[in-house]
């Protein structure tokens, strides 16, 4: 097997189906997706060289409404309900992204 070095130090999961439900509801104007929005927290580049990786994943059988379910890679026993409007910044700090829970 071939290893691959990525640059993350933190990885999220958002759903898919939930952030496709709210159609947008994160950032500045309310129309960026959690996953777009968390993105923006990092050195602005993508994939492995990104400084945070954030990865949409198909349902999680949650299924909210009008929030999206998240997943912090460090913590997979804690799902995050985060309600559509949240600000990114508090979003950011529960997942870890920002070095503090």
């Amino acid at each position: 097997m071939k290893r691959v070095p990525a640059q993350w130090s933190s990885v999220t999961l958002v759903c898919r189906k939930c952030s496709k439900r709210c159609g947008g509801g994160f950032g500045k104007n309310g129309r960026t997706s959690l996953a777009k929005a968390l993105l923006k927290r990092g050195n602005g580049k993508k994939g492995r060289k990104a400084s945070i990786g954030v990865v949409e994943v198909d349902c999680l059988k949650v299924c909210p409404k009008n929030a999206v379910v998240a997943i912090d890679g460090a913590h997979p026993q804690e799902w995050v309900v985060v309600p559509k409007g949240t600000d990114i910044s508090l979003v950011a700090r529960r997942l870890g992204i920002d070095g503090k829970r």
